[in-house]
């Protein structure tokens, strides 16, 4: 594996519909395995992992003595905020998804995870497993995707305002700073009366996965409110992309029906974003995908499965979250959902670089996640508040968007609320 490759990319990642899959079948070592009893397993996720019945259900046929009960979240942060407030005690699954904005928060109670075995250590890209090991060397996490990402875009929405619909000629056209990508959507405004982009904030949090720093500094210095490129990343996203913006944010039931109903023609696109819009709008032919991102890389997505030290099924557990994260069962999810893998391997898997999507007009987009992987060139130290800064100033765009508070004021009002962080 060459040094490009293993340290492509970076993560980060947001919400689906809730949904509760029910599936029988899995097993693996712990006590009550051992003792010939069935056992169920919990998994909890959110979004959209690529963890079909049927994935789950190639491993219960081979573990006829256990249940997999599968439960999404509504959101990231209804996980996040379960996970904390039952970490250590009762009621978590005994496999925990965990996303990467918050993932160095869990970091910080490594010691109430299960350490990975020693036979799955390796098989992930470098950083992605740096991240997940603790000061004592234990590695706690096991790493799903990655997000790099590119530019989905409605074709037939593209044709409508003039623009060129060719996979190719877009990703020429979006190629270039965040300028050109603004000037793109105010053409496209201007000949539609529409919305060009999805939300305001997909743009801001687009933008700070380009920074070094965002809100705090490696060795736990606080830069939030003094960081020059935050208060420049909030600028821009409030002056040049609420204007263009159908929504605030995302996961709003609206947001949802609006990738069917043509209410905006683009959106900035990591690969596990391709199974939201497809799931969402199944009727539309229109949408495709091009190998580009305002500002040359950007990631965002990517987590880890974690299993909770106290969990009654420790063992068994491990054996799942090591199944389905090994290369082979990742680059499965990545044809359900498209989750891109984080692990070695999977890279030279020709059912991944060989991938067309049929959805995105058989768009080559296991390549493009690749090339797009290859593009990131910035990984965004996150650090243990970085979920809670970034939520608020996200809340801070939300309040202009919404026409409740003022530029200045709404970045006053961030000042004063991390603050008290």
């Amino acid at each position: 594996m060459n040094l490009s490759r293993r340290t492509k990319a970076f993560a980060a990642v947001a919400g689906a519909a809730s949904i509760a899959l029910i599936a029988t079948g899995c097993a693996g070592a712990d006590d009550t395995a051992s003792e010939g009893g069935p056992v169920e397993l919990t998994i909890a996720t959110f979004n959209d992992f690529g963890y079909t019945d049927e994935l789950l259900q190639e491993y219960m046929d081979e573990h006829p003595d256990v249940t997999i009960v599968h439960n999404r979240a509504a959101t990231s942060n209804d996980a996040r905020a379960n996970y904390f407030q039952k970490l250590g005690k009762e009621g978590l699954a005994d496999i925990e998804a965990v996303e990467v904005d918050w993932f160095t928060e869990a970091m910080q109670y490594s010691d109430l995870l299960a350490e990975v075995p020693e036979s799955a250590k390796g098989r992930w890209l470098d950083w992605k497993e740096a991240a997940a090991t603790d000061a004592d060397g234990r590695l706690v996490g096991f790493g799903t995707d990655i997000g790099p990402q590119g530019v989905c875009y409605r074709s037939d929405l593209f044709a409508a305002a003039g623009l060129p619909t060719d996979r190719a000629e877009v990703a020429a056209l979006l190629d270039g700073d965040w300028d050109n990508f603004f000037a793109v959507a105010d053409q496209y405004k201007a000949a539609t009366g529409k919305p060009f982009i999805d939300s305001a904030n997909s743009v801001l949090q687009g933008i700070v996965n380009q920074l070094e720093t965002a809100y705090e500094e490696p060795d736990g210095t606080i830069v939030a409110t003094e960081n020059a490129d935050i208060e420049d990343a909030y600028n821009t996203v409030v002056e040049r992309a609420v204007p263009i913006s159908a929504y605030a944010g995302q996961w709003s039931d609206d947001w949802f029906a609006s990738m069917a109903n043509g209410e905006f023609a683009a959106m900035l696109c990591p690969g596990w974003m391709h199974g939201v819009i497809s799931g969402n709008a199944p009727d539309v032919t229109g949408w495709d995908v091009a190998d580009v991102f305002p500002g040359g890389g950007g990631n965002w997505g990517g987590s880890y499965l974690t299993v909770p030290e106290n969990g009654k099924n420790v063992e068994a557990a491990l054996e799942l979250a090591d199944w389905l994260t090994a290369p082979e069962q990742q680059v499965k999810a990545f044809a359900n959902a498209g989750t891109f893998p984080s692990q070695s391997d999977a890279y030279e898997d020709e059912d991944l670089t060989a991938f067309t999507n049929e959805y995105f007009n058989g768009a080559p987009t296991g390549e493009i996640g690749i090339s797009r992987a290859e593009a990131v060139t910035v990984a965004t130290f996150k650090g243990p508040k970085f979920f809670q800064y970034h939520d608020a100033l996200q809340n801070a765009v939300t309040r202009v968007f919404d026409g409740v508070e003022d530029q200045a004021t709404s970045w006053d009002t961030w000042v004063t609320e991390v603050s008290a962080f």
